[in-house]
């Protein structure tokens, strides 16, 4: 999912642009507050943030280069979200699904000085309410304390290659039946092709000028005058209007925009902050409480299980990178990750029917409540990890 994020100015301070991952999060369920404010305990430098439906104050607006902490509290009556971007939109660290009178933490690895943006965003739509946040200090270099913590960035960046050769291989095989005008073809196809960028999001959320929402704005989400293109304008084209004149055209952006996030991951200078993979972990999860659930994502196909169990994957395969870093810090929370997978993956099994899922529209209420306490639960366990590692 992917909400309107338009391409901007900001004539910011020049620097060199830091790893292109997705920041770190550590993201509070309601129930599981308490016991994790507990666990990862106060961070006496953390910088709060007083979101309400019309402002976004922050209690300084810089800092010294490195991890910094933000204690997000929702006063106001819209769930929301908080976010610090690069140059070009590029996002360095963000909270989705914030409901009134929640506060959650994010931690976010800002390596280099110069000037960045927050943003809350009310209703978590929009370009959001922004400020300047100036970094000064030395550059820093990505977390880099231990073997485990390397080991960690590597095992993951071997995870998002495989992903993108994937995404590339099945969104090729998507546009060309688009394109031969066999929608039977390209519907099968569609849910099959989300498997992969659905598993890897985040990561594409940290490449700059809108290269997310290009490739999955909902209509839902778009602001007046925006181009929509990607694979939700191509959803609406096979389940509701039927192909349309530029429907090859906008299958030929949807691969030359996947092409661009698989040129941007294979080069030389991509790397992974393990920090930012313990962020994505929870993201992905915050990704399938904010609209999996409610069915909002994949609206005219109703496939929305498919990348619910994608970014429950994706969230899963992130941990497990960071995982030998888990049990030398904190053995009996990986225990708890575990057990929580296996609830959720049992779940989900539950709605399969051959080789995918059964449609989102015949899945009950009761059984969608069902779902999202699983996903509060495993929440809750999964957002220790980024403490833990920043931790180590």
């Amino acid at each position: 999912m992917t909400r309107n994020a338009p391409a901007r100015p900001h004539g910011r301070t020049p620097r060199r642009l830091a790893v292109p991952v997705a920041a770190g999060l550590v993201a509070l369920s309601p129930l599981a507050l308490a016991a994790c404010t507990a666990k990862s305990g106060a961070d006496a430098d953390a910088i709060t943030v007083n979101a309400t439906d019309t402002a976004c104050e922050l209690s300084a607006d810089s800092g010294q280069t490195g991890q910094r902490t933000f204690e997000i509290t929702n006063n106001g009556s819209k769930t929301t979200e908080f976010y610090v971007y690069d140059d070009g939109d590029r996002v360095m660290g963000e909270v989705e699904n914030i409901g009134p009178g929640l506060t959650r933490t994010l931690i976010v690895n800002l390596p280099q000085p110069g000037d960045y943006e927050t943003a809350c965003k009310p209703g978590m739509v929009g370009d959001g309410i922004r400020s300047t946040f100036t970094v000064s200090g030395e550059a820093q270099q990505p977390t880099d304390k231990s073997a485990k913590l390397v080991a960690a960035a590597e095992g993951y960046k071997r995870y998002v290659l495989s992903q993108i050769d994937a995404l590339q291989q099945t969104g090729q095989q998507f546009v060309d039946a688009i394109k031969a005008g066999d929608v039977e073809s390209a519907k099968a196809q569609y849910p099959l092709v989300r498997t992969y960028y659905e598993r890897i999001e985040p990561i594409a959320e940290s490449f700059p000028d809108n290269l997310d929402p290009r490739i999955d704005l909902r209509e839902a989400d778009l602001a007046d005058g925006q181009d929509w293109t990607g694979f939700h304008r191509l959803e609406k084209d096979l389940w509701v209007t039927g192909l349309q004149p530029d429907s090859a055209a906008m299958a030929d952006q949807l691969m030359a925009d996947l092409n661009e996030l698989a040129d941007g991951v294979s080069a030389p200078d991509f790397t992974v902050d393990p920090l930012q993979v313990a962020g994505g972990a929870q993201g992905l999860l915050d990704e399938v409480a904010a609209t999996k659930i409610t069915g909002e994502e994949d609206i005219f196909s109703h496939t929305d299980l498919y990348d619910f169990q994608a970014n429950v994957d994706g969230s899963q395969a992130a941990v497990a990178s960071v995982r030998p870093v888990i049990d030398e810090q904190n053995p009996e929370l990986g225990t708890q990750i575990d057990q929580r997978f296996a609830d959720l993956d049992d779940t989900l099994a539950q709605f399969r029917q051959g080789d995918g899922f059964v449609s989102y529209d015949q899945v009950t209420e009761e059984q969608r409540r069902d779902l999202s306490h699983k996903i509060d639960a495993l929440s809750a366990v999964v957002s220790q990890v980024q403490g833990v590692v920043a931790g180590a």
